[in-house]
Parts: C-alpha cells; structure tokens; sequence
C-alpha cells in the first residue's frame, strides 16, 4: 500500500536527489511543538476502548467529510451520543472511498500498514477483519499511549490547554517518572474571547484561581501572568491564541481598562470585542516579551459556522471555515510595540493562502520577533505544503520558517504527517539541488534543519 517514493517527484533526477536526503531524516526524533492530543492518555496510559475510538471519533478531518455526505454524526459516537464501535466502522470502511487523494487517506494508509501491517485497502467486505486486528492489538501492552509515544520516536510533545486548565494530567506525567516528554500550551481565548460560551464564568473562575480582582483590569491581566507563570512552571513553553482575525491594537492605558470594564460588564457591542481582543494579542505579546513564552497566532478560521451542529455537539465538530485574512495593517500595533525585540519570538499561520508571498513572508523577512508557522490545517497537505515552500522562501527564506508541527488531535495520525512533511521537503529540496539554485550539500544541512533543528529553536525545545 505504501510506495517507497511516495511524493517524490516524478523527475528522476529530482527524485534521487530526494530519496539520499529522506534517507538521512526518515528516522530522525519527531518533535511535535502544537497539537490537541489528550493528556489523559499520557498520564493513565490505559489501552484505546476500540477503533473507532481511536481513529474516527477524535480526528475531525474524518467526521467532517462523512457529515458531508449525509451521514450523521450521531451514528458515528460523536459527543455524548452511544454507538455501537463495530457499526461506527463499518460505516467508516463502506464510506472509504470519500477520502481518495485526501491527505487523511495518506496519514490512515500510513497508520494501517505501518502499525497493523494491512496490505489491503479498506472497504466494506474487510471492515470487520480490519476491526477485529486492530482491537487485537489494542488489547496488547505495545499499544498504550505511552508505548505508541516511544514507538513513534516522540521526542516532545506539545498539547494545547485552557488557562483554566489544573494540568492535573500533565503533573501526573511528571510525577510519574516516565521519561516521555508532554508539555502545555496556553490558550487564553476562553478568557479573552467575550464570545466564548461561558465567558463571564471564565473570568470569575480565573478570579478564584488566582486570587486576583478580575473585575479590575490590572487584577485580569495579573491574573493572566499567574497563570501563565503556572503553565511555565509545568513545562510550556508556548501560548498560542486563535482569533478570527490578526487585528492588534495598543490602547493607552485608561482606554484599555475602560474597554475591559464594558467587556466584564456584558455591555460591550460587537466592535467593542473584536477591539478587546485586539488590544489582549498585544498585552500578551508583552508578556512573552517578559517571560519569554513563544506566541502563536492561528487567525483566519470562522469557528462553529454550523448554528445547528454546534448546538446540539458543541465546539471544534468539523465546521471551521477558513475565511480571508489581512496581516500588514492589522499587525502593525503589535509590531510598532514589539516587533523588534530580539528575544520575542511570534509564530504566524495562515489559512488564507493568498497572503503567503504578499504579506507573511515579507513581514517575516523584515521583523526579528516573526518567524512563519507550517502549512495549516486545510493546508496541512502534499500539495499546501509545496505552495507554501515555494511562495514563502523567496522572500523570507528557510531560517524564518519554524520546520513542521502536526496541530492534531488523533494521536496516530503523528508519525504519518511528519512523515509527509519530511517527504515533501525532499522533495522540494531535490528540485532546487537538479535545478542548480542550492548545492546538494546545503540541501543536506537544510533537511535536517526543516526536520529538527528550526522547531527547537523557535519553540525552545
């Protein structure tokens, strides 16, 4: 099922130049700097129920593309609906067909032959010996979540946590003595996003865990450098924040606080909370510039646009939409602040594709503090990885890019997509060494620095 030279260029000059320097990464450690894995599974490292539960139920990327086609997501155990696992996959293996040419096909295929050694593809007549070989080997020790963390050669594992998060799982990590290493992220959007269900709770329960007057807007952003201070101390390194746009604002001080007051009151109107969040990505970039915590921003993904869905099943069920993004003036507050501090690090993504080679990668280019994020999400392909190569390194370079993270919440689905990644890289970097632009042994230097070295220098791993 898996080709040797998968993604390698057809060319074949290319394409040796491609397989000598996969050949050189292919084994190196994965670092995986953001994603949404479970620490719960870490910390109790009990055996995966069954395989829809490990394949379908936490990967969007699945149930999307089935609720598309009509299927309900209540037939697939999504949420708090019951259903029976064996049936879940049968629906999966008879719906197989819908990810053809799909990067989720790849990162599957991937998974099915590399760690349950299938040979054949999927479908509805092999779907219950595919169910029972998988569920056998769930049942095994060499399964566990711990297990598949060495298995894969994980080397750091970054999840992304709510501010209000105890991190009780991560303290069970390390109070465990495992050697595998799972950090924090912090995500602050349920606490500064006055959307977020919730919100007003939020701030009170952010009151009560720091002792901080959040009805104050000195006390609120106190309260946020405790907790940020928290999730330090157990081992973060990064925050990350995702608003719908990568508007920053820098009020002066007496209209921030008044801002805030309208925000904790519930009297703000729409301008007012795109504003507050505005005003919050730049408090926050002062507070990595103090603390030293990487920041990332993933803008540009209109949350939840299917009213119906996210009523009855809640947050993050496959109905994000990427929307047009605008970085040059909405960024400049920011920058003007902070944008030259050498010791500030901001990862930017995209899923607006078009402002790759006319606003990221020349804001990169320039700022000391902007380094790009990878291909993202509905990007997060064979193909988005290729465009992003080719319109971000004419101007900002490889050494303003920050190598690859995975951003997934299906935990075999790791090892598959750096696998595609490293290939694609390879693939890129053989066509540049054919084409006389690098020489072959600045294209070695370089895929080990795609691989590994940029995402520990930018995530200070």
């Amino acid at each position: 099922m898996l080709h040797e030279d998968r993604l390698f260029p057809a060319e074949t000059a290319s394409r040796s130049v491609a397989r000598k320097l996969y050949a050189e990464v292919k084994d190196l450690p994965i670092i995986s700097p953001h994603g949404h894995t479970d620490p719960k599974w870490f910390a109790e490292d009990e055996a995966f129920p069954n395989p829809a539960a490990l394949f379908i139920q936490p990967d969007h990327y699945i149930f999307r593309m089935l609720y598309s086609q009509g299927i309900s997501l209540e037939s697939l155990g999504i949420g708090d609906h019951q259903a029976d696992p064996r049936e879940v996959w049968r629906i999966f293996a008879k719906n197989y067909y819908l990810f053809r040419g799909t990067p989720t096909r790849m990162w599957i295929d991937y998974s099915f032959a590399k760690l349950f050694g299938f040979t054949e593809r999927l479908s509805e007549k092999n779907a219950d010996a595919y169910y029972d070989t998988i569920q056998t080997k769930l049942n095994e020790p060499s399964f566990r979540p711990r297990a598949l963390f060495d298995q894969f050669n994980l080397q750091v594992l970054a999840t992304t946590d709510s501010p209000l998060d105890s991190l009780e799982y991560h303290k069970k990590i390390k109070e465990s003595g495992w050697k595998g290493r799972v950090i924090p992220t912090f995500r602050p959007d349920a606490v500064i996003d006055a959307e977020f269900a919730g919100f007003k709770g939020n701030l009170e329960k952010l009151g009560e865990l720091t002792g901080e007057d959040i009805s104050d807007y000195k006390g609120y952003l106190n309260a946020l450098r405790k907790r940020r201070a928290y999730f330090k101390q157990m081992g973060a390194t990064a925050t990350d924040h995702g608003h719908l746009t990568a508007r920053t604002a820098d009020l002066v001080p007496a209209a921030a606080a008044e801002l805030y007051g309208r925000i904790y009151k519930g009297a703000a109107d729409a301008a007012d909370i795109e504003l507050f969040q505005a005003q919050m990505l730049t408090e926050l970039a002062g507070m990595s510039v103090e603390d030293g915590l990487v920041m990332q921003l993933h803008p540009g993904s209109v949350r939840n646009h299917n009213t119906k869905l996210y009523e009855s099943f809640g947050r993050d069920k496959g109905a994000d939409i990427p929307s047009p993004t605008e970085y040059v003036r909405a960024l400049r507050p920011l920058l003007s602040k902070y944008g030259n501090e050498t010791g500030f690090t901001f990862i930017l993504f995209t899923l607006d594709e078009t402002a790759y080679s006319r606003e990221l990668a020349p804001l990169a280019g320039h700022y000391p503090c902007l380094r790009l994020g990878p291909a993202w999400w509905f990007h997060d392909s064979p193909e988005g990885m290729m465009r992003y190569r080719e319109q971000v390194t004419e101007t900002a370079g490889f050494y303003n890019t920050v190598g690859f993270n995975d951003d997934t919440r299906a935990l075999l689905s790791i090892p598959a997509r750096h696998d595609v990644a490293r290939r694609v890289d390879c693939a890129f970097l053989g066509r540049l060494v054919v084409e006389h632009r690098i020489d072959e042994d600045e294209a070695f230097e370089l895929i080990h620095d795609l691989t590994t070295n940029l995402v520990k220098k930018a995530y200070k791993l």
